[in-house]
């Protein structure tokens, strides 16, 4: 099978590096500091870079129970990532890097014999670009949100019902990710909304519920775990949380850094380049095409008659 996915990464930019709607934000903004960026001040300095992964994977069957044993239990491990492929840009938008994934994974499976899974974090907008590309080139990709991303939302709505630290609270979020797991993820949003209600709970005490439970219901169609748990497929993002942290975070995201447009995205490609074990043919591209510019292309350029 085939998996594609794709998340987003901010970077800090150069003020004229930013894309209109946030420099605006960061020119009405006022900083606590002249010499740097206090707390918090970062959020309309950055500018996203989209990330994008294609990999091949054996199926491993599992169940819920696979996945959240009993404490005595331990997890079966989940498919492993193998000939990975990466991209990243923070030039292109959403939409274009979506096509260089889907690209990649039409040369690697032409015929569209292999399932194609896309795993995302549930950003909106990549979800419509997927699908809108899938439809556009004929092939079927079952859309599944990180599972990770869910259990999230239910250990934040944990804490709307239960005192922080209360073992309680482990036993409810373990209760709930089962049925979530086996295609009830309505079901427990509406069982959130109830308890609240039944508790009476303070608006500002149960805002955490409510949250968990409309992502919940809006992500319904793509919490498809029980039948990608029973054909072997992944459920989580780590691949491209991981591809997330080493093309962009370890060296995007040092102390002090403020990336250029051109820089940022040349070093992007680069880090690409390099972790799909394709640098050397790339290295001697470069080189190639070096020689052409500086020296074949003089050359032929001295050789043209002069016009009398």
């Amino acid at each position: 099978m085939l998996v594609l996915s794709c998340d987003g990464k901010g970077i800090v930019m150069r003020a004229d590096a930013l894309r209109a709607a946030t420099a605006k934000a960061a020119a009405d903004s006022t900083t606590k500091l002249g010499a740097r960026l206090s707390k918090g001040e970062k959020r309309n300095r950055k500018r996203m870079a989209t990330v994008a992964a294609v990999y091949d994977l054996t199926p491993v069957p599992r169940t819920p129970a696979d996945v959240l044993p009993d404490a005595a239990g331990d997890p079966i491990p989940a498919p492993t990532a193998k000939s990975k492929w990466l991209t990243a840009s923070v030039l292109d938008d959403a939409a274009t890097v979506v096509t260089k994934m889907f690209d990649e994974a039409d040369r690697r499976d032409p015929d569209h014999a292999r399932a194609w899974v896309a795993l995302v974090d549930g950003n909106n907008h990549q979800i419509d670009r997927i699908n809108a590309e899938a439809r556009k080139r004929g092939v079927t990709v079952t859309v599944v949100v990180d599972f990770v991303h869910v259990l999230e939302y239910l250990w934040r709505a944990a804490w709307s019902f239960f005192d922080e630290g209360d073992p309680a609270a482990e036993a409810w979020v373990r209760d709930k990710v089962r049925e979530v797991l086996a295609g009830h993820a309505t079901r427990v949003a509406a069982a959130i909304r109830r308890k609240a209600t039944y508790h009476r709970l303070a608006p500002a005490r149960r805002v955490n519920a409510d949250a968990a439970a409309t992502y919940l219901v809006n992500k319904a169609p793509y919490l498809y775990y029980q039948g990608a748990l029973a054909k072997g497929w992944p459920i989580a993002t780590g691949v491209i949380e991981g591809a997330c942290r080493h093309l962009v975070k370890d060296r995007m995201d040092i102390t002090g850094a403020r990336w250029s447009l051109n820089g940022a995205e040349a070093v992007l490609q680069l880090r690409a380049v390099h972790s799909n074990g394709d640098f050397d043919n790339y290295w001697r591209y470069h080189l190639a095409q070096e020689q052409r510019r500086n020296h074949q292309q003089r050359y032929a350029d001295n050789l043209i008659p002069q016009a009398a």
